[in-house]
């Protein structure tokens, strides 16, 4: 004799339905936490590519190792490049970063999707990087809006 299947109730699988997102546009207190979460993980990428350079040395100059001369053109560099890329990376994929999915807020485009256009996201990510002052436009702005969502037409939201 077989034993009877179990088939979920309408109502039990109403709960594995993903939280939606909210139309509450992030104010300017969430947004910077996040960027300051975004920026020690670009500083944590940073700091691991140097330690890896420096093990790269050292294994390579075992008798001769010396430290390298701090070079800031090639640090800021580096720090604008990958800035760039993880910024842009994230919001092409999932519309999060780190910081914005810490603190429960995601990007969305003009129309609402939970995610951009890789070139969006890419010119937002530029804007974000070289004028980052522009955040603070959200403080300012009766819709909550930077000046690079302002931009490319972008919103971040409360995400659930």
């Amino acid at each position: 004799m077989a034993e009877p299947r179990h088939v979920p109730s309408e109502h039990h699988a109403a709960h594995h339905v993903p939280p939606r997102d909210t139309d509450r546009t992030a104010g300017v207190v969430s947004r910077v936490m996040a960027g300051f979460i975004d920026l020690l993980v670009v500083v944590t990428i940073m700091t691991m590519f140097y330690l890896g350079a420096l093990l790269a040395r050292l294994i390579i100059q075992v008798h001769a190792f010396t430290l390298p001369n701090v070079n800031y053109f090639f640090t800021a560099g580096g720090f604008i490049g990958i800035s760039v890329v993880y910024l842009t990376s994230c919001w092409a994929v999932s519309g999060r970063t780190l910081g914005d999915v810490v603190m429960g807020l995601r990007l969305v485009s003009r129309k609402g999707k939970p995610r951009v256009r890789f070139p969006v996201a890419l010119l937002r990510a530029l804007l974000c990087v070289f004028f980052s002052v522009g955040l603070l436009w959200v403080a300012v702005d009766r819709r909550r809006r930077s000046v690079a969502d302002l931009i490319v037409r972008t919103r971040v939201v409360y995400s659930r």
